[in-house]
């Protein structure tokens, strides 16, 4: 009798180990999908303020509606200024055509033949047209005509050109950096997307030339709607986001060298402590004023054509304290969540990763990665205190128009982050200074693609396991054991009954 009972329970786990077996194996089958092989292309313009810069990413053509795989297959930047600036200057604009076909054509030798028309190209401009439509907008209307003409003669899919605003460059940077860093999905050992286990977001600060951007999902929020719901893949994200305009790192440039000529009156020069000792420059003052975000500081008898002489004086010290008159940080007193401006923020959390204007800024303190803000210091003060002729022998590779900057730009970095966006000694080892992850630039035009392609899966695609790949896999395992076991033991009762 008890050789029976033992028979009857180890066919019933044997039974419930077979069916968990089979369960795993028709949730496997059902996802495979069966779609010609190959490769699919996007492509996406960045004309950022300063700069264009032609993106190609490919894609399996199987996985187009549940994968985690898109890879940037070409980054190529477009010479001259952005295409803001187009119409200032006849033969710079010729040269830019130029490199504009020079990249074009490099696409299409990447991009087989027969894909050309299924090819979606788009060309989305950021803050350096956002201010031109503020003040011009026929002037910007105009462009982004010229834009889609051009992009209509090449033989690709044209899916459109816009302006994207700049909750909406924050948004795609965000999702960006979390794609590429494998935050959303991973896959498990039967070839199925899950959402990681515990896995958390990282924040992006991005700095362009006209505007920066900070987005990162808060851990708790005390004012309502100060965040955007972001689905990604079944899931929901609350993402802080906020764009500054006019403190990208050309126009918060632009806007210390006004407040300098200002403060210079009766002077036939201003003095920069920003630029480094023995260094000096004459621009005109449409340069410096032509803004619109230094329209504010115009002197009464502005003269665009004016010849204006800027001496660097290397002062470290003075540089940061003339860096931080540019922020307001009394619009909001006794405040803790508040950036600067009066700008709402919560208070910042988990890991960052800061690219473009930021990563640049790094590598020419010798920099990358993550590291501490006392070592940041070190090296800006360190940097700021070179006089020009050292600058140029130390960085014979960089261009000048860059390198008179860099000191600059490590105060404004400074004061953005610890002053603006209260970063400490703490949190700052939590930013990772990089361009890229997997050869892939960080940047919002694959976020932005991905949107506009549908290339976010939606829930139904996602398999949805509250626990670890390998935590699966172990389970599985141990059913696969006890089920073997099972029938071992269940022969064994058989034979002895006989």
């Amino acid at each position: 009798m008890a050789s029976k009972l033992a028979a009857v329970i180890a066919a019933f786990f044997l039974l419930a180990s077979l069916a968990v077996i089979i369960t795993v194996a028709v949730i496997q089958i059902h996802k495979k999908s069966y779609v010609s092989p190959g490769l699919k292309y996007g492509i996406v313009l960045d004309a950022g303020s300063s700069r264009t810069t032609v993106y190609v990413y490919q894609w399996p053509a199987e996985k187009e509606n549940n994968t985690g795989v898109v890879n940037q297959t070409l980054r190529c930047d477009v010479q001259g200024p952005g295409i803001s600036s187009f119409g200032l200057d006849n033969k710079q604009d010729e040269k830019t055509w130029n490199s504009f076909n020079d990249c074009m054509n490099k696409t299409k030798g990447i991009i087989p033949t027969v894909q050309y028309n299924v090819t979606p190209i788009y060309l989305g401009a950021t803050a350096g047209m956002r201010l031109l439509r503020s003040e011009y907008e026929t002037a910007a209307s105009s462009i982004l005509s010229t834009m889609q003409k051009y992009l209509q003669s090449w033989p690709f899919d044209f899916k459109g050109v816009s302006i994207i605003t700049g909750q909406e460059e924050g948004i795609y940077g965000w999702i960006t950096a979390n794609y590429l860093m494998g935050n959303f999905v991973e896959k498990n050992l039967w070839n199925s997307w899950v959402r990681p286990h515990g896995a958390e977001t990282t924040g992006s600060l991005d700095l362009g030339g006209a505007s920066t951007q900070i987005a990162f999902t808060p851990e708790e929020d005390g004012k309502p709607n100060s965040t955007i719901a972001v689905v990604m893949y079944g899931y929901e994200y609350q993402v802080y986001t906020h764009s500054f305009q006019c403190y990208g790192r050309d126009e918060a440039e632009k806007r210390l060298l006004a407040a300098l000529v200002q403060r210079s009156s009766g002077k036939p020069y201003a003095e920069n402590p920003c630029y480094p000792q023995y260094f000096n420059t004459t621009v005109n003052a449409k340069y410096i004023f032509g803004s619109q975000c230094t329209a504010a500081q115009r002197p009464a008898d502005y003269n665009p054509d004016q010849q204006l002489i800027i001496l660097g004086t290397g002062d470290p010290a003075l540089c940061r304290k003339e860096v931080l008159s540019i922020f307001d940080f009394t619009a909001c007193p006794g405040e803790q969540n508040c950036s600067f401006d009066g700008v709402y923020q919560p208070g910042i959390t988990g890991k960052f990763v800061a690219y473009s204007g930021f990563y640049y800024t790094a590598v020419a303190l010798n920099l990358r990665g993550s590291f501490q803000l006392d070592t940041f210091n070190s090296s800006s003060w360190s940097f700021c205190s070179q006089d020009w002729p050292k600058l140029q022998e130390m960085h014979s590779s960089v261009k000048k128009s860059y390198l008179k900057s860099y000191c600059f730009s490590a105060n404004y970095i400074y004061s953005l982050l610890v002053n603006g966006y209260k970063f400490d000694a703490q949190s700052w080892p939590q930013i990772s200074f990089q361009i890229e992850v997997d050869n892939s630039s960080i940047a919002w035009s694959l976020g932005y693609m991905l949107n506009l392609t549908n290339m976010i899966p939606s829930e139904a695609y996602l398999v949805k396991l509250p626990m670890t790949s390998s935590v699966f896999a172990g389970l599985l395992f141990m059913f696969s054991a006890l089920a073997i076991l099972s029938l071992m033991f269940l022969i064994i009762s058989v034979v002895r009954s006989c």
